[in-house]
């Protein structure tokens, strides 16, 4: 199924990188992000329910601190933290900081601190 169009949708994301194959591999590895390569070669991705797109692009300084900040929908935000640290992101705000809500943010390998959110109706098992 094509991805929604509609005035107004976030459609594309420009993730800052150091190293664009150490990043490719990271979002891969811990979101299920589809990597796409573009006729020049380039690297492009699609999050996993083919709703955004994006790409990582090097010469732009890494958004190490929260202003404008990107969340990311995961089942579960305990188990996703483990694979960022397991795939060589750090952890930069614990689960529970923003309760009720159900989040954590990370730093992935560039140094981007990247904001991870559960529905709290999947944490009960009624999503």
């Amino acid at each position: 199924m094509p991805p929604t169009l509609a005035n107004g949708k976030i459609c594309y994301v420009e993730i800052p990188a150091v190293e664009i194959p150490r990043s490719v591999q990271f979002y891969r590895a811990v979101f299920g992000w589809k990597v796409r390569y573009r006729v020049d070669g380039r690297p492009a991705f699609d999050d996993s329910v083919g709703e955004v797109s994006g790409t990582w692009v090097t010469g732009r300084a890494p958004s190490r601190e929260a202003g404008l900040l990107l969340y990311v929908m995961v089942d579960s935000v305990a188990a996703t933290l483990d694979a960022v640290i397991a795939n060589g992101g750090e952890l930069a705000q614990p689960i529970g900081a923003d309760a009720p809500e159900i989040t954590a943010r990370f730093r992935d390998p560039a140094g981007n601190v990247i904001g991870l959110y559960q529905d709290p109706g999947a944490a009960r098992g009624t999503s």
